[in-house]
């Protein structure tokens, strides 16, 4: 870095006190999304929770705790979110939080007509000889967006964020107003595969049969995306396109068996939205060449997923009903994580030459308490249930008890399927109200 570059840093370096102490009442206030997260400033800004009001915290996903939530002044803060995390969610449930339903392929939306930020606090890399840093693992994702909206920002430079490369990865010091340097470690998971249970087992086993040589990926989080991804080590030449990137998208690479040669979208290259795993993760995408991440908009639009011949989408729902209509954000209700990119998904899937989409989930969830267990796939949903992705869209459903394809049967043969795959303890019941509802 030449000596001009190393002067504009330290001329625009400030403390995160200081950086909090820019923000004022009745402002909109951006702090990150998921591990990129400028937790220094966000915590000195909840510092200032007694001498605040009306602060509206944009942010998604979040994983570490926020101050916000805790701070003895609980009418400073209010949180505007287009997924809820682990915090979000916290924040949403105590009555402190909006949430606005958007596919994260349209999270250009959010940034342009929901949210207006005065105010910006990127988490960043460390910067290059150039002056340039990354968005890390997690802010491609839409951090770009927000730059759009706003000049008033503040970067907090943190040596554990990976430098990562692709499409409107990094920003330039003379784009900030200031600097933190601030050095947080990111949340983790334990990365490596996890033992699997038996159901979670038989449904990878489904899974993976349905998986070609020559395929390109995309895995959800949970148990079945980490089994379904470890168990892909005896494939060849696959390819990654996913919303998310976890340990089993990187054992995959180091093994040789994700070397992108046959994607249309960016071949050669591993195309990422956001990450989140081990802190080997974050270290493996650090100026990793190999990998490309870009914003939402980019990698989850289903023009570009139907881009890649054989493209396999694999996620997770809680529950569907027998018309086909799959909830996988809450029930009754109450959000419980967000429309996110499932619909991009099944739908750039299927849109994809060789393309399949799958919905995979455990036929039930606990015993109710008479000890039956209580099924997942039901008659028809409860008042106020949120349908994430519409019958039209939906193609195969995967239980620990098979798989079916629901994409072309009649209303009366998609019932019959997936009474077909739920717990055989529920298929009578199921059988009965489906009857009454005139279904068969």
């Amino acid at each position: 870095m030449n000596d001009l570059l190393k002067q504009e840093f330290d001329a625009k370096t400030i403390t995160a006190a200081q950086a909090a102490a820019l923000v004022q009442s009745g402002q909109n206030v951006y702090i990150g999304c998921c591990t990129s997260y400028a937790r220094a400033i966000a915590d000195a800004l909840a510092a200032r929770s007694q001498e605040l009001e009306g602060i509206t915290i944009g942010c998604s996903n979040i994983i570490p705790p926020m101050a916000f939530l805790d701070c003895a002044n609980p009418d400073a803060f209010r949180i505007s979110t287009y997924f809820v995390g682990y915090e979000d969610r916290r924040a949403l449930w105590a009555g402190r939080a909006d949430y606005t339903s958007v596919h994260l392929g349209q999270v250009d939306q959010w940034c342009r007509h929901t949210f207006h930020p005065d105010i910006a606090f990127f988490d960043v890399s460390l910067p290059d000889e150039e002056g340039y840093m990354s968005f890390g693992a997690s802010g491609c994702c839409m951090h770009p967006f927000i730059q759009e909206e706003t000049d008033n920002i503040v970067l907090h430079i943190n040596r554990f964020a990976p430098y990562v490369s692709g499409e409107r990865t990094k920003i330039h010091i003379s784009q900030a107003r200031h600097v933190v340097w601030a050095d947080v470690e990111k949340e983790t998971v334990p990365g490596g595969p996890m033992e699997a249970d038996q159901e979670t087992a038989a449904m990878s086993r489904f899974l993976l049969d349905q998986i070609p040589d020559g395929a390109c990926i995309q895995l959800g989080i949970g148990g079945v995306a980490n089994a379904v991804g470890y168990g892909l080590m005896d494939k060849n030449d696959l390819g990654c396109h996913t919303e998310m990137m976890s340990d089993s998208i990187m054992a995959l690479m180091k093994a040789g068996v994700i070397n992108n040669s046959r994607p249309k979208f960016i071949p050669h290259r591993s195309v990422v939205g956001f990450a989140f795993g081990s802190r080997e993760l974050y270290e493996f995408l650090d100026h990793n060449e190999d990998m490309f991440f870009a914003p939402f908009p980019v990698v989850n639009s289903p023009i570009n997923i139907a881009k890649n011949d054989n493209m396999i989408s694999i996620n997770t729902a809680m529950s569907i009903d027998l018309f086909g209509q799959v909830a996988a954000e809450g029930m009754g209700g109450r959000q419980f994580s967000g429309t996110g990119g499932q619909g991009d998904y099944v739908r750039g899937a299927q849109m994809a030459k060789g393309g399949k989409s799958f919905l995979a989930f455990k036929s039930t969830l606990g015993t109710s308490p008479d000890g039956a267990p209580k099924s997942r796939i039901v008659p028809y949903f409860p008042p106020a249930t949120i349908v994430t992705t519409p019958r039209s869209d939906v193609e195969y459903v995967v239980t620990e008890y098979g798989m079916v394809n629901l994409k072309h049967l009649t209303v009366r043969d998609r019932a019959k399927a997936l009474i077909d795959i739920a717990h055989p303890d529920c298929r009578g019941e199921l059988t009965a109200q489906a009857k009454k509802l005139g279904l068969i």
